[in-house]
């Protein structure tokens, strides 16, 4: 594991990029900040006008300590569904990982209504609209990021970020003040940013499994580790955005 630090984080959320509301966490279901992914959103309704087929809001309670974030709705996960990792083989590993530490209860089913509840955590991605081949573009990200810095002010007690994939990374680095080179991606590392640790995991895809670059023994370590750091840190539970 590797560790970096900073301890002069933001005391506030980057400003929102042009059309974009400061105070929101999330984007309208409508939302026109970027004109590809409107184009492929409605594309994708009017093929499927049953599925979601809109910004997928995070899911969990605004108090957590855990924050995940993800790249980008699947069309056929969280476009479909309307809820993160949900619908998708990413999610059966998340969401199985979760319960296993702790931070879900009751049973993953892929689908909304499943009952299955976050305990102390919460999860969103750095792109809230589903992009074309699951890629977003960088202005995309860009855009995007107002509320992933909106979200990250919206949570009191966050204690911990887990980054999946280094898309993820990337952009929760920009969000919260760090600067690239002394906070840089690698599965496992963790890195301090005021009072929150930023853990990374490569992005629990099926390619990623399928070619063993992410086993589930190596996913479930970096929320092992959370768990771990969550329940024996010293520190006292304060604000990261003030």
């Amino acid at each position: 594991m590797t560790t970096t630090s900073r301890t002069d984080t933001q005391s506030r959320a980057e400003p929102a990029l042009s059309g974009a509301n400061t105070a929101s966490t999330e984007p309208g279901r409508d939302c026109p900040l970027c004109p590809r992914l409107v184009d492929y959103r409605l594309s994708v309704r009017a093929r499927e006008p049953d599925w979601f087929n809109a910004p997928v809001p995070s899911f969990g309670d605004p108090d957590a300590a855990l924050l995940i974030v993800g790249l980008a709705p699947g069309v056929q996960g969280a476009n479909r569904t309307g809820r993160p990792f949900t619908g998708d083989y990413a999610g059966d590993l998340l969401y199985a990982t979760l319960l296993k530490y702790g931070f879900a209860a009751g049973h993953y089913q892929a689908r909304v209504d499943d009952g299955l509840t976050l305990v102390d955590c919460r999860i969103s991605n750095a792109v809230r609209c589903v992009p074309p081949q699951n890629k977003p573009l960088p202005a995309e990200i860009n855009t995007c990021r107002a509320f992933l810095s909106a979200t990250l002010a919206a949570m009191p007690k966050l204690r911990a970020i887990v980054a999946l994939g280094r898309i993820a990374h990337d952009s929760v680095v920009k969000a919260l003040g760090l600067r690239a080179k002394a906070a840089p991606f690698a599965h496992g590392a963790v890195h301090r940013a005021g009072a929150v640790r930023l853990y990374d995991s490569y992005h629990c895809s099926r390619y990623n499994t399928n070619t063993r670059v992410l086993t589930p023994e190596m996913f479930e370590s970096v929320f092992a580790q959370v768990r771990a750091d969550l329940e024996h840190d010293p520190e006292k539970w304060k604000p990261v955005f003030g």
